[in-house]
């Protein structure tokens, strides 16, 4: 059966009767289910009520040994686990070939860079993200970034606190640039690229945009080419997928087509930008100044960052407001469910049987999927009844 997901993509959905039969536990036993990832109190209670949680940071195990001993879980080795976007631990063929047992990986990031989607298509194991709950946080983010570096907020802050207001007064103090008519280029038009399109059309922007193909749905400015995009704008905002076509998307000829006044924004994924060459243009004077959320080593950050009176920081926090971490922790809760309960209404599920697998959440990808290994003797049983 196939049936368009909450992200607009077209996924294959298979018979809820034979994943339900297939995670079903002893009669009164909890589901096991792998905790990949540091969760706050309010996540962590959640989870435990429902399941038997394995916990990787609490074991202090390498993950090798706690993969391979959550095996021997009872009630059931775990089906499903809960991982992070941009952490250390990837969903790749290593982690898949150590945990076997899993037939469910459910990340609490939008981005899904960190999984090995085709792998687990072949060996059968769905995979859930978080869909739009972090859109509107993100794109407030963004945008904020935006005016800081242009207004130089955090910068002001910084002179006020020196005591420097009262030496040196405002006259030597640099201006700052208006938002309102600036050229914005968004890399990347989904759910957060046009959440913040439609924020920054606001405040009167001039709003284009750079995406796989034209959207019908938008009058904006389609610009087949980042360079072209980034020549003919004041702003870049980084808003896209990371794969292996927007890897360092935004490299030096991008830095050097913006311009000495230009600004760049990520609110996306480190790797999307060549950290090296950013700091190059910055140092160089080849653009005026940047907004960064994300980074392509995370924790580290560059140090050469720290100095930037035009560049402003934060911690990889855009998606996270008292709100969404409340949303983020239902939508885990719920994703889990309707895995264990067979009801298909997850966001953003990737799906095994599909020849060809194509959905927003792979930046428009195709999976040519060549599998090496068999699905599991459940999942074949059932693949007769897919429409």
């Amino acid at each position: 059966m196939s049936a368009r997901s909450r992200s607009g993509g077209w996924v294959e959905r298979p018979m809820a009767s034979a994943i339900t039969a297939s995670t079903a536990p002893p009669s009164g036993a909890k589901h096991s289910v792998l905790l990949l990832r540091r969760a706050n109190d309010y996540l962590a209670a959640a989870l435990r009520a429902r399941y038997h949680v394995l916990s990787f940071y609490d074991s202090g195990e390498p993950l090798p040994a706690f993969l391979a001993a959550s095996a021997a879980a009872e009630p059931e080795p775990p089906r499903a686990a809960l991982v992070v976007g941009g952490g250390a631990i990837r969903v790749d063929t290593a982690f898949l070939d150590a945990a076997p047992y899993l037939r469910c990986v459910v990340t609490t990031s939008a981005g899904l860079d960190h999984v090995d989607l085709a792998e687990c298509a072949c060996r059968g194991v769905l995979v859930a993200g978080a869909g739009e709950v972090f859109s509107t946080d993100v794109a407030d983010h963004a945008v904020g970034l935006l005016i800081d570096v242009l207004r130089k907020v955090s910068a002001a802050d910084r002179y006020v606190r020196r005591g420097l207001w009262p030496v040196q007064g405002q006259g030597d103090y640099p201006l700052g640039s208006k938002l309102g008519g600036k050229r914005v280029g968004i890399i990347g038009l989904g759910n957060i690229g046009s959440s913040i399109a439609r924020r920054l059309k606001a405040f009167g922007c001039v709003i284009q945009y750079h995406s796989r193909r034209p959207k019908d749905t938008v009058s904006f400015k389609y610009f087949p080419d980042v360079t072209s995009l980034a020549t003919e704008s004041d702003v870049l905002i980084v808003a896209c997928a990371l794969n292996a076509q927007t890897q360092h998307i935004v490299n030096m000829e991008v830095l050097e087509a913006l311009g000495e006044d230009g600004v760049v924004v990520n609110i996306a994924r480190g790797g999307n930008i060549d950290e090296a060459a950013l700091i190059r243009a910055l140092k160089g004077g080849e653009i005026a100044g940047a907004g960064l959320d994300v980074f392509e080593k995370e924790p580290e950050v560059p140090t050469d960052f720290f100095s930037m009176d035009n560049v402003v920081l934060t911690a990889h926090e855009a998606v996270f407001t008292t709100e969404s971490r409340s949303d983020l922790c239902d939508l885990m809760i719920g994703n889990l469910e309707a895995f264990f309960d067979g009801l298909l209404g997850m966001e953003r599920v990737v799906l095994p049987f599909s020849k060809m697998i194509t959905t927003d959440d792979m930046g428009g990808r195709s999976l040519g999927l060549s599998c090496t290994h068999k699905s599991p003797s459940w999942m074949q049983s059932k693949a007769s009844s897919i429409i």
